[in-house]
């Protein structure tokens, strides 16, 4: 009996020790989550379509797992509360992620959700129609659908582009094609925007970003995760090299140690290269994984 109890409690410390290892708990998907924030009714009866853009730039030729975003929404102008219905249509052969979005509004309250357009293979470019329609009016947002190349990119040579990563956590939706979708910001973690590992406490870990040809560069900026619930002090990446592929070898031109925030800037020489690789060496705090939101390449 003693032995079975000792056996038993050896288990229940491997448990706890891998319970330990895993990844913090995800925050709701922003592919999925719909939110209602508080406003005040006009008094007109309508249900007003609104949109977080004017217009949806949807690069052609990149990975599935990232598709063009843009926030969509209906507000409340009724009297009374109840439930809102709009419909969301959009041109073929483009798909979106939904064909509708509900919700009990109070008056002058607005819903707000992500939605996601995918562009298929052999896609041609030019202008697509997306509609938000409710039985007061239709909102059309114009979706443009461009390659990578004539994407404005600010300057950032990584957006878009091809991405390929030691690994990737199965837990929740980590894609490392997520590191360059245009998206610093760390609220979508575990729902498409941002990259973890999947070998907890097993160092390095890369993630490298072909450039589409040989570009000069000088600078890459890191985004590593930060919310309230998840610091970078205890969640995000610590020590990192940076590398550029320069004539078919990897050569490290710049160097992280120590970080704690959720930004890290990297300044080197100019070199002329065709890929860059961040070859992650720890993170910070006991859940070692690789967490990254987004590489900015300059």
């Amino acid at each position: 009996m003693r032995t079975l109890t000792a056996a038993l409690a050896v288990a229940a410390v491997a448990t706890l020790t891998t319970a330990a290892a895993w990844a913090p708990d995800p925050e709701p998907p922003s592919s999925v989550s719909v939110k209602v924030k508080p406003g005040s009714s006009r008094g007109t009866g309508k249900l007003i379509p609104v949109a977080g853009a004017e217009r949806l730039v949807a690069p052609l030729g990149v990975d599935p797992a990232c598709p063009a975003k843009i926030d969509i929404g209906m507000r409340s102008d009724a009297e009374k509360a109840g439930f809102a219905t709009m419909n969301v249509e959009i041109d073929a052969p483009l798909t979106a992620s939904r064909t509708m979005l509900t919700s009990y509004l109070p008056p002058g309250h607005e819903v707000r959700a992500k939605l996601l357009v995918a562009v298929p293979p052999g896609t041609e470019q030019g202008e697509y129609g997306l509609r938000l329609r409710t039985p007061a009016q239709t909102l059309s947002v114009p979706v443009e659908v461009v390659t990578v190349d004539e994407l404005e990119n600010g300057g950032n040579l990584a957006l878009r582009r091809p991405v390929t990563a030691s690994s990737q956590h199965a837990g929740a939706n980590y894609p490392p094609c997520s590191v360059v979708d245009g998206d610093r910001s760390s609220n979508g973690w575990a729902g498409g925007n941002g990259w973890n590992d999947a070998t907890g406490r097993a160092w390095p870990d890369t993630v490298a970003i072909t450039l589409g040809g040989a570009k000069q560069i000088s600078r890459v900026d890191l985004y590593t995760l930060d919310t309230e619930r998840y610091p970078a002090g205890t969640y995000g990446l610590r020590d990192w090299d940076v590398q550029a592929q320069v004539g078919g070898q990897w050569q490290t031109v710049a160097q992280v140690r120590g970080n704690t925030a959720g930004e890290a800037r990297s300044e080197f020489a100019p070199v002329t290269a065709d890929a860059v690789r961040v070859v992650a060496l720890a993170s910070n705090g006991a859940n070692d994984y690789t967490r990254i939101i987004e590489v900015e390449v300059r």
